[in-house]
């Protein structure tokens, strides 16, 4: 099934996965989506991911999600900021800075995906992907 923004629908099926109170959930797999669970796994959003080979080249990754003590949730929002019918870019000196620094801001730039603290520190800015909390 073909989906028009599939950044969006990770995020969606992450969120939904959260409110179900899975421990893992499944997504078709990008380089993009991967390099989003790079980032929400060192920023310790979630536990863990990896991706699965398949077959019919199809990959799969797989995120483990991350809850504390009580099962409460350790990542509490996430919201996909540029999306296809209208982009939403920025420049270095105006990176967003989410909830004071408490949260994580995800930009494409020509250097990769990386936080907004990254691309701060190395002095670029590009596509505002989504934002974590």
């Amino acid at each position: 099934m073909a989906h028009t923004d599939p950044i969006a629908d990770m995020l969606t099926r992450i969120r939904n996965s959260l409110k179900a109170r899975e421990n893992s959930v499944k997504i078709p797999s990008s380089k993009q989506k991967v390099e989003i669970a790079r980032i929400m796994k060192e920023e310790g959003y979630i536990k863990d991911y990896k991706v699965i080979d398949r077959e019919n080249d199809q990959h799969l990754l797989i995120v483990e999600l991350r809850y504390g003590s009580n099962k409460e949730r350790i990542l509490n929002g996430l919201k996909r900021i540029s999306k296809p019918g209208l982009k939403v870019y920025t420049g270095r000196h105006d990176i967003p800075v989410l909830l004071g620094g408490m949260g994580t801001v995800v930009v494409s730039t020509s250097k990769g995906i990386m936080t907004g603290r990254e691309a701060k520190k190395i002095g670029v800015g590009g596509e505002v992907v989504c934002y974590i909390w």
